[in-house]
């Protein structure tokens, strides 16, 4: 196994002379007056940009209804302000010294310098679209390189050198130049994945004519082709043989076929649920113990928001497995049944008509679906009734709309004199024959 490549010291060599003859080119008297031009330009951009960003933070901090793309571009410029004040100088030095003295030479160090921080401002203000942190900082700083030895005249000995940095394996060689490559190749295609996935799925799920749990799957579906078509594009991209990864993979996918069936077996799920349409962001279910409405549909589980915030996450493989109460699956009616009991001195025909118009008065109940109320049986202390009636809100709570009907019959028989029936207990002493007084013993073992 070979480590370095033999030419590693020549192509260092070949980088420090080039350095060495650029930084003794910068000490003729005609450059180093335009470096100096440079430092002046570079430090009142420093100062300028301290004095104008606080006024930039000010005057965002007094607009609050600002959109957060707004924000965002305002807080991207405000970080990359002494930069952009910097080619500004630059470019007006230039062309000062245009003016002043014709010859390219004159100005040649300052139009460097100007081209330099151009480019650096424009590739800071592009990676920002680069999400991951660590991947946007590879790519701005590999980005910022390269074009810093580009312009200087030092991109072929460098690229000789990074290449000559490399690890070779039997056939198999990688060098510093590749992995580079790699990362910012990989990093712009998974940046614009992620902008063409962004940009098609917020048409999707503003598509009417497409049910939720269609859309879902759709979107996720287009982010798995284009963030794994990027990952392999990139690499095939700076060189990478994919026949030995194909392998590779093959072998882990059988590993994680046995090791991590229950997370497959979650994400198959989640598909099925997807593609029958059994549940959809925004259902109302019932699951066991769990009440509450989907918030959304996740590749291994399903968010389920209930009426005290919480939110529970169930794993698809329990929505297909286990038996799910879906309130709202093909339409948004529920029928709510209340079982209530009056006195046997009391009317049932006028009990029953009392009961429908007190649910009928209740604010979310339907007035245009009937309300009926049946008589299910002869209690040993009541008539029991059973009252249905309709609602089309679920997500808005099933508990308060049974409370704000029980209140209503309530009130309802309270005014015409319905008697609701409770249990009650008589209790008799008996007297001991002997004596009228009775003793501890004459007692039930309850009351002694």
């Amino acid at each position: 196994m070979e480590f370095i490549d033999p030419q590693f010291l020549a192509s260092i060599q070949g980088v420090l002379r080039q350095i060495q003859g650029f930084a003794l080119s910068l000490l003729q008297p005609y450059r180093l007056w335009q470096v100096l031009v440079v430092l002046i330009a570079f430090a009142a951009a420093h100062v300028m940009a301290r004095m104008f960003a606080q006024r930039v933070d000010a005057w965002a901090r007094s607009r609050p209804n600002l959109k957060r793309w707004q924000a965002r571009l305002i807080v991207t410029v405000r970080n990359r302000l002494r930069g952009i004040l910097f080619v500004l100088l630059a470019w007006g030095a230039v062309l000062v010294i245009a003016q002043v003295n014709p010859f390219p030479s004159r100005r040649y160090i300052v139009a460097l310098a100007a081209t330099i921080g151009t480019a650096w401002v424009v590739i800071g203000l592009l990676t920002r679209m680069i999400r991951n942190r660590f991947l946007r900082r590879i790519v701005t700083w590999g980005a910022w390189i390269y074009v810093t030895l580009l312009y200087l005249g030092f991109l072929d000995s460098f690229t000789e050198f990074l290449d000559s940095l490399a690890v070779t394996f039997g056939s198999f060689r990688l060098s510093a130049l590749t992995v580079i490559k790699a990362l910012i190749v990989t990093g712009v295609l998974l940046t614009a994945a992620r902008l063409l996935t962004t940009g098609i799925g917020n048409r999707i799920r503003r598509n009417e004519d497409i049910s939720p749990s269609v859309q879902v799957l759709v979107v996720k579906l287009m982010q798995v082709i284009a963030y794994g078509t990027a990952f392999f594009v990139g690499l095939k991209a700076v060189g990478f043989d994919l026949t030995g990864l194909a392998v590779l993979s093959g072998a882990i996918g059988v590993g994680l076929g046995f090791g991590l069936q229950k997370v497959v077996s979650n994400l198959v799920s989640g598909v099925i649920i997807l593609l029958d349409k059994s549940i959809k962001p925004g259902d109302v279910i019932s699951l066991g113990d769990t009440f509450g409405w989907i918030e959304a549909l996740g590749a291994r589980y399903v968010s389920v928001v209930t009426r005290d915030g919480k939110e529970y996450l169930i794993p698809n493989e329990d929505l297909i497995t286990g038996q799910v109460v879906n309130w709202s699956h093909s339409n948004e009616f529920v029928r709510i049944d209340l079982k209530f009991g009056t006195s046997y001195d009391d009317d049932p025909h006028k009990v029953r008509q009392l009961a429908i118009d007190a649910a009928l008065s209740t604010g979310r109940v339907l007035k245009d679906r009937p309300a009926v109320c049946h008589i299910t049986g002869f209690g040993d202390s009541s008539v029991d009734y059973v009252l249905r009636f309709w609602i089309t809100d679920p997500s808005q709570g099933l508990t308060n709309v049974r409370g704000n009907v029980y209140l209503a019959l309530w009130d309802t028989f309270k005014a015409n004199g319905i008697t609701i029936p409770f249990p009650q207990r008589e209790v008799r002493v008996l007297k001991d024959r002997a004596t009228d007084d009775p003793t501890p013993e004459t007692l039930p073992a309850s009351l002694a």
